[in-house]
């Protein structure tokens, strides 16, 4: 559908009314040659829809060769075809599908939030592994996998797991897979798995066309760090080494200090609004100070819009008690030190605005874990302070995640996530989330 309008458009735009027989033809096969080529891509597979970022890279890979494919084609038959109906046409079919794609993805994601097209799962592994695989896929549903049954392996006797049913162990996969009526298996990290079992069961599974899932044992390694080496026989997962220095993070702080000095000069007028209605609703200073740890530790200070009352520091030892957080951090959702102008600068994140500055002087960036206060990194865990390798964000992914509702272990799995697979792509799906988080103005307090 997109094709054919994509291509209508830019003969009616190119040619007018009369267009030529040839350009005629041409918009006519256009729609099919899209479809050949998204197919040859991998566009329509059901791994890709609905999740990640590979579904719109691939609609991008198809569209350059596509356009790269016409244009070679000319040349060949000698047949100059009007770049100005190629470029309007592969320009327009190429952001009506990411735009299509995008409108029907977020009707999937409240689909699968409803519980509706999911594909049934089979966990197998230890039971704690299997917990916490349906623990994650039910806290992110928009996945599409819900774990229907379990094949526990070593000795267990448990009957369920986080409510649901164990019904074997490994040998027993085939067949729970055929009386649950499984898309898909999960195998989870064990050493009763080994390199025969599990080739064996991707041989059983092959007959039903069921979908064969391995996790490794390494966490929250996005795809772009790991690639497949074949070695003597043997099938190796290499893993690159995260992007944390280099010619990239140069272009990041460059691209962070631009679009902050844009942003700020952008919002002057509605920053200045901000800090008179702060100053004249109880007299105290606009800005609120605060030395923050950023990169490899050292300190600096963050700046926002106050908040909370002017002696709010003093009153926050009497607090302590009422932590609504299980970490380290210290949130409540009726927090008494806030005023009433805070709270609805809280709610919309507008209070965050003023460390675009600290973005404009090279301490903070764009996307980024957010910076700790220097009590809290002192009760980091080792594990933890690998969030301090790269310069704190003005937002950054658990703040897309749920924000303030997210728990401290999850927040910090979300920030070692976007340190381990920082990439400017990952950078820019959360600035764009980032806006419609704002907008619902939902776990900020």
């Amino acid at each position: 559908m997109v094709a054919a309008v994509s291509a209508a458009g830019a003969a009616l735009l190119r040619f007018g009314l009369q267009p030529s027989v040839k350009y005629l033809v041409l918009s006519c096969l256009l729609p099919v040659a899209w479809v050949i080529v998204l197919s040859i891509f991998g566009s329509y597979d059901a791994r890709f829809i609905g999740t990640g970022s590979d579904e719109f890279r691939k609609v991008l890979n198809a569209s350059w060769s596509l356009t790269a494919g016409l244009a070679l084609l000319s040349y060949v038959a000698n047949d100059e075809l009007s770049r100005l109906y190629l470029l309007i046409s592969m320009l327009a079919v190429t952001m009506l599908d990411l735009v299509a794609r995008y409108k029907l993805r977020k009707r999937l994601h409240r689909e699968r939030d409803a519980g509706r097209s999911m594909s049934a799962v089979v966990a197998v592994g230890h039971e704690t592994a299997v917990a916490d695989l349906i623990t994650e896929l039910r806290r992110e549903r928009y996945h599409g996998l819900e774990v229907v049954a379990a094949c526990l392996t070593g000795e267990s006797f448990a009957t369920e797991v986080a409510g649901v049913p164990v019904i074997g162990d490994l040998d027993d996969t085939p067949d729970v897979v055929r009386r649950c009526g499984a898309q898909t298996v999960a195998v989870l990290s064990c050493p009763e798995i080994d390199g025969v079992r599990l080739r064996q069961l991707a041989w059983e599974l092959e007959k039903t066309g069921t979908d064969l899932c391995l996790a490794p044992a390494l966490l929250d390694v996005a795809g772009p760090r790991t690639t497949i080496r074949p070695t003597a026989g043997l099938t190796l997962l290499h893993v690159d080494h995260p992007q944390l220095s280099g010619p990239l993070q140069i272009m990041k702080d460059l691209f962070d200090r631009c679009a902050a000095g844009f942003a700020l000069a952008l919002l002057a007028p509605v920053m200045l609004f901000i800090a008179l209605a702060i100053r004249f609703s109880d007299g105290g200073p606009a800005l609120f100070r605060q030395t923050r740890v950023g990169k490899d530790g050292g300190t600096f200070q963050m700046y926002k819009f106050r908040t909370m009352v002017v002696d709010a520091e003093q009153r926050l030892a009497e607090l302590q008690e009422r932590n609504d957080l299980d970490g380290v951090l210290f949130k409540m959702r009726r927090d008494p030190r806030i005023t009433p102008i805070g709270a609805r600068l809280r709610k919309w994140s507008l209070d965050e605005l003023p460390q675009l500055f600290n973005v404009l002087l090279g301490e903070m960036s764009l996307v980024g874990p957010r910076p700790p206060l220097p009590a809290e990194t002192e009760r980091y865990a080792d594990h933890v302070r690998r969030r301090l390798v790269v310069r704190p964000g003005l937002t950054g992914l658990w703040q897309v995640s749920g924000r303030s509702d997210l728990s401290w272990d999850e927040s910090v799995r979300l920030d070692l996530r976007y340190v381990e697979n920082w990439s400017f792509a990952l950078d820019l799906l959360i600035l764009w989330k980032t806006v419609s988080v704002m907008f619902r103005g939902s776990g900020a307090y």
